[in-house]
């Protein structure tokens, strides 16, 4: 793909009997917009499901490692950085302080977006502790909205063991722990995307890497399954190609005329099948590609 344009791209995925993304503060429920109940999905959720793609793919070598992965600690990544830029007498000294300055962090910063696919993509603060800068990525991804309202249910569960010898006595052998599941019955959520030709020539961000991004958003739930998410699926990834580096129309004015609407009204949406999806009231079918603007192509990938 060309790097000289500007991408925009609307994703649209559902999920069916499952939790899109759980909220920590509020006992893992699903996400919600306490104003309106639309559900929520967000941007950190995405890109941790793009990063987990891309690693399962590459075998997380460079230059697809992964910098924001579980249990990593950056700051031993920051010092790969400095040993590999050979800076490493720069990691002397007082624990305490921030370490490097000046060029070494620029030469420590192009290293890091060389090997860490997520660097380069999405960008990420890397002055703490070992400084490596900075890096503002190309790809920028809005929180994932429902087209319609949705309701989150609890589920009372229930486990025929028990942790311990203590439980098992106080039960006297019935053995059964209870537990809660929060889903939701059906949702479909869409997410706005941008990719900048001009942050992708500070990264270094690739047409390949591009190429990578949006294969990772039409299969990144395949390889992602598990029983709190139910069934999630990609339904369909609009993508926006200018002719020129600035762009050739507004974003948003792009985005509006993609329109989800439920084809029956005030009926309970249950699948995909509730919903059209249409750009200027035309459907488009996957591979196919039309005229958006002048200067603008829009093609359905999936």
């Amino acid at each position: 793909m060309n790097l000289s344009r500007r991408y925009d791209f609307v994703l649209l995925f559902d999920v069916k009997d499952g939790n899109p993304n759980g909220d920590p503060d509020a006992g893992n429920l699903p996400r919600l917009d306490a104003e309106t109940g639309h559900g929520l999905v967000t941007d950190v959720a995405l890109k941790r499901k793009v990063r987990n793609f891309v690693g399962l793919v590459h075998g997380e070598q460079p230059p697809h490692e992964i910098y924001v992965k579980e249990k990593a600690i950056l700051n031993k990544t920051h010092e790969r950085a400095y040993e590999a830029i050979g800076a490493g007498d720069a990691l002397k000294g007082d624990d305490k302080k921030r370490k490097g300055g000046g060029e070494t962090v620029e030469k420590a910063r192009d290293w890091m977006c060389r090997n860490f696919f997520d660097v380069r993509t999405f960008g990420a603060v890397m002055s703490t502790g070992v400084n490596c800068g900075q890096v503002r990525g190309p790809v920028q991804m809005t929180f994932a909205r429902s087209v319609e309202p949705v309701v989150a249910l609890e589920h009372s569960i229930t486990r025929m063991a028990v942790a311990t010898e203590a439980e098992a006595e106080k039960q006297g052998g019935d053995n059964r722990t209870m537990g809660r599941k929060h889903t939701v019955p059906y949702g479909l959520y869409r997410s706005h995307g941008f990719i900048s030709s001009f942050l992708a020539k500070q990264t270094g961000f690739s047409g390949d890497d591009l190429e990578l991004f949006f294969k990772a958003l039409e299969q990144m739930f395949e390889h992602d399954r598990s029983a709190a998410r139910g069934q999630m699926s990609t339904r369909g990834l609009y993508v926006f190609e200018h002719e020129s580096e600035l762009g050739n129309a507004p974003a948003h004015a792009l985005f509006d005329r993609l329109t989800v609407a439920p084809t029956a009204p005030g009926t309970p949406a249950r699948d995909f099948g509730a919903y059209a999806v249409l750009f200027d009231g035309q459907p488009l079918a996957p591979g196919q590609s039309l005229p958006a603007a002048t200067g603008v192509t829009l093609t359905r990938r999936c």
